[in-house]
């Protein structure tokens, strides 16, 4: 059969959410193992149950509301308005129109390496940051690929999704950390009650819960992690093929990808607790290499090659080898910026 971007988005689409329902069970499993270990009942098991995944719950509220700021903030990023960038305003207007979305706030990182990301909680608080190096180094058509992704990152609660698997993964490694200390100090295992000493049966089984609770704490914050990174990967494809979508050209996302992944310059206020919002990780970069358990992106060559499928192209072996291809009317060269204004950071000393 062939693919088509629909079959892509609903294909991602189910996977993703049934990794996030992976993140909950293992977090459920694992509060509900400590309490079960910890009581010796099944009230205490469901009791365990209960605030494992309360307090994941809280902690994801808590970011909902305030964790873009601090990603923003993190990042350097200051915001701009059409005065200061109206070429990169225009284009970012054309592809929330064609997105169905309200306009996001548009933010710049002075940094010339090549990458940009969204944030917020949902679209009517949406925010897309854009490095000075993306609008150097790519042409308009490519631009508006990369911004026609992070504007469907936007559109399919991506960010808001993201968030909350990542809030999980947090709770389980904190739940599991806790739990492990405690036991370590035997704070447990002194509290095995006398009530259980005439009921080897029910005994047999709280001390099975424990060993469980072990292994759990142990092994869960790994598998969660590879959860986690399992959905970033499946939100980016999920975010090109919807993106194709929006501008009805493959050709100039898979040259903005080609560029972006083949950049070598650093990008160095990201780090590895944002590396995965933006467009192409910036931390580590591999051209067509393996994604690994622990990659938070897709291999550039394995995005490229699907988006190819969508028009019927073979695949090729090199990122290189689309860079010359492009759409009929294709805009060329770097997209034209107004110099930024004095005194910010890069750009010369403060008037």
């Amino acid at each position: 059969m062939a693919t088509t971007f629909y079959s892509q988005i609903a294909a991602n689409r189910r996977n993703s959410f049934l990794l996030a329902f992976v993140v909950v069970a293992l977090l459920g499993a694992l509060g509900g193992a400590i309490g079960y270990g910890g009581s010796g009942s099944a009230v205490g098991g469901a009791l365990g149950i209960a605030l494992a995944v309360g307090v994941g719950f809280i902690a994801a509220l808590v970011s909902y509301y305030a964790g873009d700021a601090l990603v923003l903030a993190s990042s350097g990023a200051r915001e701009v308005t059409a005065a200061d960038a109206p070429q990169l305003i225009n284009v970012v207007q054309e592809m929330a129109i064609a997105a169905n979305v309200p306009m996001p706030r548009i933010y710049i990182i002075d940094d010339t390496a090549p990458n940009a990301f969204a944030t917020g909680r949902d679209p009517s608080h949406a925010s897309v940051a854009i490095t000075t190096g993306l609008l150097t180094k790519l042409d308009r058509e490519e631009l508006q690929g990369v911004i026609a992704h992070e504007l469907s990152h936007v559109r399919n609660l991506d960010i808001r999704f993201s968030l909350m698997v990542g809030v999980m993964v947090g709770s389980i490694a904190l739940l599991a950390d806790v739990f492990l200390r405690f036991t370590f100090w035997g704070g447990l295992g002194g509290r095995r009650s006398s009530r259980n000493s005439n009921n080897e049966g029910s005994g047999g089984l709280q001390a099975v819960m424990m060993v469980l609770a072990l292994v759990l704490a142990i092994l869960a914050p790994i598998a969660a992690r590879l959860v986690q990174l399992a959905v970033s990967r499946q939100r980016e494809y999920l975010a090109d093929a919807s993106g194709v979508e929006l501008t009805r050209n493959p050709f100039g996302l898979e040259r903005a990808l080609a560029k972006i992944a083949m950049d070598t310059e650093p990008l160095e206020v990201a780090n590895r607790a944002t590396q995965h919002l933006y467009f192409e990780n910036p931390v580590k970069k591999a051209v067509g290499g393996s994604s690994g358990w622990f990659a938070t992106h897709p291999p550039v060559l394995d995005r490229i090659n699907r988006l190819r499928e969508l028009t019927g192209q073979a695949p090729v072996g090199d990122a290189t080898q689309v860079l010359n291809v492009r759409a009929p009317g294709g805009a060329l060269g770097p997209v034209p910026q107004p110099p930024p204004p004095p005194g910010y950071p890069g750009f010369g000393p403060r008037g």
